[in-house]
Order: structure tokens, then sequence, then C-alpha cells
């Protein structure tokens, strides 16, 4: 009967905190999405110094409140998994420990020499917005997306390289005669990068009727490169988008695969049943 009541328990646990599909499940995630925003505004506030001058052991205590929640979450995460090591080196376990971890340091690093170093490891906070990623539907398919499409992507990245290279070359020869900023290739090369990025901080600008051309032509086609990766991540999102059609919330305790068919009783990675008897 022990086994039994293990399995029992262990397989609650592990239905609340990674699927959805029971009331009990639903609850914990609105719940530590709920958490999860407060961190997120907390940390914001303690940012503003007349804010946290005023509120500091108000923001203190929550934090600790915050982080004593995350902690407990993080490890129920690791007992209700067959293997606690995949969980603990997935990139939603690195993500989880990051969040959590920073308020526990606070209290090795002490003293004013480390006043600096908090200062670090307080923006660890901020990990936990990567957290809601796992709370959105539309996510997975997106990741997934990105993923697939990966090597258009590093080809198309390849390219936009090759073609600020190429053209901040041009512009060097161009304008270096004009003291207009081109002083060098790499210099010229970041100004092609900010124009045809379109971020146009306007430090480095061209002087000839030659250069102000050519920026145009840049500029101009800054805006098509903008859709290409775009137009690649929205194709792969169509296709998953079709395929995914009947899928739950349902998490395979063993190798923590997800998106399983509303029919599947073993897991599509690794073969395991989804549910004890």
């Amino acid at each position: 009967m022990e086994p039994t009541t293990k399995h029992t328990w262990r397989t609650r646990l592990h239905e609340i905190i990674y699927e959805a599909d029971t009331p009990a499940g639903k609850l914990f995630d609105v719940v530590l999405l709920i958490a999860i925003l407060a961190s997120i505004i907390l940390v914001m506030l303690e940012s503003v110094k007349s804010f946290d001058e005023k509120f500091h052991n108000f923001l203190n205590i929550s934090e600790w409140v915050i982080t004593i929640l995350f902690s407990i979450e993080y490890i129920a995460r690791i007992v209700s998994v067959k293997k606690p090591i995949k969980y603990i080196t997935s990139f939603y376990g690195v993500i989880d420990l990051l969040s959590t971890i920073p308020k526990y340091l606070s209290l090795i690093f002490v003293g004013t020499h480390s006043l600096v170093a908090l200062r670090a490891l307080r923006l660890l906070r901020v990990f936990r917005i990567l957290k809601l990623t796992r709370y959105i539907g539309a996510s997975t398919n997106f990741i997934r997306a990105l993923k697939t499409s990966r090597a258009k992507i590093g080809v198309f990245l390849l390219f936009v390289i090759i073609l600020c290279v190429i053209l901040g070359t041009v512009m060097y020869l161009v304008e270096s005669e004009e003291g207009s900023g081109f002083s060098s290739i790499p210099r010229s090369v970041y100004w092609a990068i900010v124009t045809l990025t379109t971020v146009g901080y306007g430090d480095i600008a061209p002087a000839t009727p030659l250069g102000q051309l050519i920026a145009s032509l840049i500029m101009i086609m800054g805006y098509a490169i903008i859709a290409v990766p775009t137009g690649i991540v929205s194709s792969e999102m169509t296709k998953f988008n079709k395929r995914n059609v009947h899928t739950n919330t349902q998490c395979c305790s063993n190798c923590l695969a997800e998106n399983h068919r509303d029919d599947a009783e073993f897991c599509y990675n690794c073969g395991h049943k989804l549910h004890y008897d």
C-alpha cells in the first residue's frame, strides 16, 4: 500500500503544478502568475530611490514572502518528477533557480564593499518574468517555431552581417575624406548596422550627395529586411497551429514533455504512462 500512496500524492502534486486541466491546477497557475507579476512590480518600485527609502521595510518583507513561495514551488517541482536532474538542468529549471536565489545570496554578501554586487544580484529577479512564458499557451508554438526556423534565421543574419560590412566599407570609401565621422571601416560598419535596422542615432551622418543617396537606399532596405525573420517565424507557427489541434496541458512526469493529445495514454517522447492507475 505504501508505493500506491506515494504514487498518488506525487501524481496529484504533478498534475497541480505542471498541468492546468484541473481546477486545482488552474488555481495554482493563477496564484503563481499573480506572484510573478507582484515580484516584478516590487523590483521596479525598489529601483525608484525615493519610493525605496519610504517603503523599504514593506518591499523587503514582501520580497521575502515571494521568495519563500517560489522556493516552495521550486522544491515541489523537483519532488513531483521522476527525473529531478532533468528539470533542474532544463531552461525553466534554471530560470526558476535564478529567480529564487538572489534574496538568499543577499544574506551572504553583506557589508559596504558588497553593495555593488548586491545591486547586480537584485537584477537577477527580473528572470521571473521569463516564468510567465510557461503559462501562455501560444508561447509553446512560438518557441517551437523559433527552433525550427533557426537555420533560416541564421543564414539571414549571416547575410545581414555581410551586407553591413560591404555597405560600411563603401561608405568609408565615399565619406572618409569629408570628416563626417566615417573615420574607419569598423566605425562605418557600426553606422551601416544602425542605419539598416532603422534605429538612426545620428552621431554619424554622410556629408556627400553620393553618401546620402547610399544612406537613403540602406534605410529603405532596412524596412524590407526587418520583415524577413517575421515572415519565417510566422510561417513555421502556422504549420504548428495546424498540427496541434487536439492537445492539452498534460506534462510527462518522466521527461517533462508537453502538448500531448487528449486521448494519449503514453508520452510521445519517452513512452512513459501519463497517469498512474
